[in-house]
C-alpha cells in the first residue's frame, strides 16, 4: 500500500474538545490516587467492578479486534487486497490494549503491585492467563507497528539540541530495526493472532466461576466461545466504523472498494455468533426469563436485537453493503452490541445474590472513561498526522 503522512491541520475545534475531555479525566484521575477508589466511584465490596472493567478493559480489548482479524485476513490468508487498512486498524489495536493498561492501573487497587504476575505465576487462574497474553500482545503490537515509525524518521532523523549528538544512534536503531523485524514479521502476525484468541475468549472464563452472580441469560459454559466469536465477528465492523469516520472527517476517499467486501465476511462470522448465541440458549431454556420484563432483560433484547439480529439482516442486502451510510450503520450497531454484551456481562447481569444495593457509575468514574477515549483518539489524531499510517490522501470526487 502508499501510505502517507496526512495534510491536515492538527488542531481544529474537534482537537480541542478532546483535549477539555482529558483534563476532566486527568483530574479525575489524580483524585482517584490521592482520595482512594471509593473518593472517586460507586464501587463498594458487594460490587468490586463496574464501568472501568466493563467497558475501559472488556469493551476496548474487544472492539481492538480489528487489529489481529485483519493481520489474519491480509498476511496469514494473503489477500493483500486489503493492506490498506491493516496500518489503521494495527493503529488502533495498539492504542486500544494500551489504554486498557492504563484503565487497569486506574481500576485495581494496588496499581503499584501490576507487574507482579511477571513472576508469580499462577497457572491455575484464568486472570494470569489474560494478564500474561495481553501484556505479549501489547509488545508484539508495538514491534509490528515499529515499521511505521522508521519509515517515517529513518535517514532523516533530526534530534533538537544536545540531543544531536544521538543521532546516528538513532538512525542506526531505526535502521537495524527495520531490517531484522522485516524478516521476522510473520512470527509476530502469528502471534498476535494466536495470543488475541487466547485473551478474547479468556475474558469470557473469567465469569465462569460466578454462575450464582451472573444473570442466566448471559451465564453458559459457553461464555469463551462466545466473547472469541463475538469479538472476531466485530472485528471487520470496526475497522468498517473506525475508516468511515476517518475519511469522512478528513475529506478522503471512502474506501468502499475495500469495506464492501469485509461486510460480506461479516455475515458469516457474524452469523456464526447469533447461531451460537440462539443455540445455547433455546438448549438451556433460558429463554423463559425474556418474560421478566426487568432491566435485565431488556438490556438482552437491546442487545441481541440491535446488535446482533438487525445488522445481520441488514448486511444480506447487496444494496445495504454497497452503500457508505449503509454500512456504516449496520457496523456501528454492531459495535453498539458487543459493547451492550461487555457492560451486560460485568455490570448490568453481574448481581452477587447476598447484596441488594444496586451500581450506576458516578459521574467522576464517566469522566475518567471519557477521558481515556478522548486521550485515544487524539493520538490517533497525532500518529496519523506526522507517520505514514492512512493511504496516500485523495479527496472525494464531487
Amino acid at each position: 500500500m502508499e501510505a502517507s503522512l496526512l495534510n491536515r491541520k492538527f488542531w481544529t475545534p474537534g482537537v480541542l474538545v478532546m483535549l477539555v475531555f482529558m483534563i476532566a479525566g486527568a483530574i479525575c484521575i489524580v483524585a482517584r490516587f490521592t482520595g482512594g477508589i471509593g473518593y472517586v466511584t460507586n464501587l463498594t465490596n458487594d460490587r468490586p467492578w463496574g464501568l472501568w472493567v466493563g467497558v475501559d478493559v472488556a469493551t476496548g480489548v474487544a472492539l481492538a479486534a480489528g487489529g489481529f482479524t485483519t493481520a489474519a485476513l491480509a498476511h496469514i490468508a494473503g489477500r493483500h487486497f486489503y493492506e490498506p487498512i491493516t496500518r489503521p486498524a494495527l493503529l488502533t489495536a495498539a492504542l486500544g490494549y494500551t489504554f486498557v493498561v492504563l484503565g487497569l492501573l486506574v481500576d485495581i487497587g494496588r496499581s503499584w503491585a501490576i507487574w507482579k504476575p511477571i513472576f508469580n505465576w499462577n497457572t491455575n487462574s484464568v486472570l494470569f492467563e489474560v494478564a500474561m497474553c495481553v501484556m505479549v500482545y501489547l509488545h508484539v503490537l508495538y514491534f509490528e507497528f515499529f515499521p511505521i515509525v522508521a519509515e517515517q524518521f529513518k535517514g532523516r532523523v533530526n534530534l533538537p539540541g544536545f540531543l544531536s549528538a544521538f543521532n546516528g544512534l538513532v538512525d542506526m536503531i531505526l535502521k537495524v530495526g527495520d531490517a531484522v523485524i522485516g524478516k521476522i514479521m510473520w512470527v509476530f502476525i502469528i502471534l498476535g493472532v494466536v495470543l488475541s484468541c487466547m485473551h478474547q475468549s479468556s475474558l469470557g472464563s473469567l465469569m465462569l466461576v460466578a454462575p450464582t452472580k451472573l444473570h442466566p441469560l448471559w451465564y453458559t459454559p459457553l461464555l469463551p466461545l462466545l466473547f472469541l466469536t463475538s469479538a472476531v465477528a466485530v472485528g471487520y465492523p470496526m475497522v468498517v466504523f473506525e475508516t468511515t469516520l476517518v475519511t469522512a472527517s478528513f475529506k478522503l476517499d471512502s474506501e468502499m472498494d475495500i469495506l464492501a467486501p469485509l461486510t460480506r465476511i461479516t455475515i458469516f462470522l457474524l452469523g456464526i455468533y447469533l447461531f451460537l448465541k440462539l443455540g445455547d440458549m433455546v438448549y438451556r431454556g433460558t429463554y423463559v426469563y425474556l418474560l421478566e420484563g426487568n432491566y435485565q432483560t431488556n438490556s438482552f433484547i437491546a442487545e441481541m436485537l440491535l446488535g446482533v439480529m438487525v445488522p445481520w439482516v441488514m448486511l444480506l442486502f447487496e444494496r445495504v453493503r454497497n452503500s457508505r451510510r449503509g454500512v456504516f450503520m449496520a457496523a456501528s450497531l454492531i459495535v453498539a452490541g458487543v459493547v451492550i454484551n461487555r457492560i451486560n456481562v460485568f455490570i448490568v447481569g453481574y448481581k452477587p445474590p447476598l447484596s441488594d444495593n444496586g451500581y450506576f457509575p458516578a459521574f467522576t468514574e464517566i469522566l475518567v472513561t471519557l477521558g481515556l477515549i478522548a486521550t485515544l483518539m487524539f493520538i490517533y489524531r497525532f500518529v496519523v498526522t506526522y507517520l505514514p499510517v492512512l493511504q496516500a490522501p485523495k479527496e472525494v470526487s464531487s
